[in-house]
């Protein structure tokens, strides 16, 4: 196994760890999104790999994060899939299109192309997949989800609605979050994380 190989692998699992401690410090924002949906910065540092070694050791780091998670999970398993799912999406296309022209721009489109796809996708999977298993798993009826978003938004009344006012744009804004706090130290940590691979790599 090649050198630069080892070090992406105990990078990455060092970057899951932490990812794991950030989703750990989850907060809700009860005044834009009902208080079960809570922001954390956990895909920084998935962000951060892809970016230093390639997408697919970004897509490890959501792995490792959420594997640790399924030790104190409350969801069942489903909010780490969810969250496995949406972080891979994200760090993955971001890492993809940076590895292609790596600059401080492609950087940002990687990262921005990343943020939408997966507040997109985001939509499709809470509807068919995440909120039908939380009303299985808990046996909360969808009324009374829908009823938290219509406290915030009275006229939030069908579930779709509910994502597309409400998850999407909060999906998006912590995509746009997570890449700014990268691109705002990536630069200065990246000579540590890849201590030995040649300058032309960085």
């Amino acid at each position: 196994m090649k050198k630069e190989t080892i070090r992406g692998i105990a990078v990455s699992g060092i970057m899951g760890a932490i990812g794991f401690i950030l989703m750990m410090l989850e907060f809700p924002l009860a005044f834009l999104i009902p208080s079960f949906v809570k922001l954390d910065f956990s895909e920084l540092p998935a962000l951060i790999a892809a970016f230093a070694f390639g997408p697919l050791y970004g897509v490890l780091v959501c792995l490792v994060k959420n594997l640790l998670h399924l030790f104190i999970t409350s969801s069942a398993g489903v909010g780490e899939l969810s969250n496995f799912l949406m972080g891979a999406i994200f760090v993955g296309v971001a890492g993809w299109i940076y590895q292609a022209n790596k600059s401080k721009r492609t950087a940002f489109l990687g990262a921005l192309i990343g943020t939408l796809t997966m507040a997109a996708i985001s939509v499709l999977t809470n509807y068919y997949i995440v909120y039908p298993a939380y009303v299985v798993l808990y046996g909360m009826p969808m009324e009374a989800i829908i009823g938290m978003y219509q406290a915030i938004l009275p006229k939030t009344d069908t579930l779709l609605k509910a994502l597309l006012i409400f998850n999407l744009p909060f999906n998006v804004g912590k995509g746009l979050l997570n890449t700014l706090l990268c691109m705002a130290i990536y630069k200065r940590i990246s000579p540590l994380l890849k201590y030995g691979k040649s300058k032309n790599n960085s």
